[in-house]
């Protein structure tokens, strides 16, 4: 530990952000990995779920979707359920909204990861030109110094140099980590996607439309009724 304390002492006050940046790095790493691993363990038993039980009730397929309203793909499906009689037309404006607002959360994390890596390498190119500025002024050039002095400044702009590493390697971290839930997030969009589509077909195959026709049935019923009642 005192290795690593003494290796980021070597690079000046500018490590103090790029520390405070791999800080958030791994923090947004590690929730995100949380979030995902919670969402992608139980989605795909909470979507046929839901799906079976539409096929039944509505009712029911609602409260399975209400009882995982912790996860995104919960609230997404309960958003057009919990809607009274809704046209097809609603049922989707429900799901889309729903699965905008998901995906909204999807992204949290993504602002601090690109500011990461845009501003850690600058952070570390400041630290190497700060670095060689000291090294220089106390390098006396007409003194004389000799094989010392030129150690020392070697030594110097070696030490000025750790902080272009650090920052480079944290910027590539948080790029790898900014990719990873960039295509997760993709993903979930395909998958929202597919399953917003087979709630809103079953909806429309065993509840809409044969209310509908139904309708329709007893409208053209009474009708006839009426028109034999005049003769």
């Amino acid at each position: 530990m005192t290795t690593v304390f003494e290796f980021l002492a070597k690079g000046g006050p500018v490590m103090v952000p790029i520390v405070g940046c791999s800080v958030l790095t791994v923090a947004t790493a590690f929730e995100r990995a949380w979030f995902w691993t919670r969402l992608l363990r139980r989605e795909d038993q909470i979507v046929n779920e839901v799906l079976e039980a539409a096929r039944r009730d509505l009712n029911e397929a609602a409260e399975i979707a209400s009882q995982a309203r912790d996860l995104p793909i919960g609230r997404f499906l309960l958003a057009p359920l919990t809607l009274k009689n809704p046209s097809p037309e609603t049922f989707r404006l429900a799901l889309e909204n729903a699965g905008d607002k998901e995906f909204v959360k999807m992204r949290q994390g993504d602002k601090v990861l690109e500011t990461v890596v845009a501003v850690a390498p600058l952070l570390g190119l400041l630290g190497t030109v700060t670095g060689l500025i000291a090294t220089f002024e106390n390098l006396n050039i007409g003194g004389g110094g000799g094989t010392e002095q030129a150690s020392q400044a070697a030594a110097g702009i070696g030490e000025a140099l750790i902080t272009t590493a650090a920052g480079m390697v944290v910027a590539i971290l948080a790029l790898l980590v900014f990719r990873v839930l960039v295509s997760f997030q993709a993903q979930q969009m395909d998958y929202f996607s597919e399953a917003g589509n087979e709630l809103e077909l079953t909806y429309r195959q065993y509840w809409y439309e044969p209310a509908v026709t139904m309708a329709d049935t007893k409208a053209r019923s009474h009708s006839e009724a009426l028109a034999g009642d005049r003769y």
